[in-house]
């Protein structure tokens, strides 16, 4: 614990590569994780969700699946309205924001600390994969 903390002053903060992606293990908080998924959960619930709710009103919004399009993106012809002019154009968001970028250094600390931790043997569970029962699956829909 202690000698994590020295190895982590002098490494200095960690850097993610290439675009703000939350890891596959992203809702765990593992034991010694607290304190970086609370900052992270606290960002996301805050400046990712009303950076992503002003994009969805601008008409930005993405679909989570690659090959389906918004209908929003297919009907959106111009990013500002012209009617209000005294708006800053660089205060809206552009088709091409990310909206976990507001959070990108604590995305960094939670992964750097989990991934530490989720390899000690009192957070093995949290990685455990689990079944569910079929009755508590959503139906599937034919047509």
């Amino acid at each position: 614990m202690v000698f994590g903390r020295i190895r982590d002053a002098l490494v200095g903060p960690p850097t993610l590569t290439g675009p703000t992606i939350l890891p596959d293990y992203f809702p765990v908080t593992p034991y010694g994780c607290e304190k970086h998924a609370d900052k992270l959960f606290t960002c996301l619930s805050t400046t990712a969700t009303e950076k992503a709710r002003d994009m969805e009103k601008a008409g930005y919004s993405k679909s989570y699946y690659p090959d389906v399009r918004a209908e929003q993106e297919k009907q959106r012809g111009s990013s500002v309205d012209m009617e209000n002019k005294d708006v800053d154009v660089s205060a809206l968001p552009s088709p091409d924001d990310n909206p976990l970028d507001e959070c990108r250094t604590f995305v960094a600390y939670y992964k750097r600390c989990c991934d530490r931790e989720l390899k000690k043997k009192k957070n093995w569970l949290l990685t455990e994969p689990y079944r569910v029962q079929e009755e508590y699956r959503y139906k599937k829909t034919e047509g």
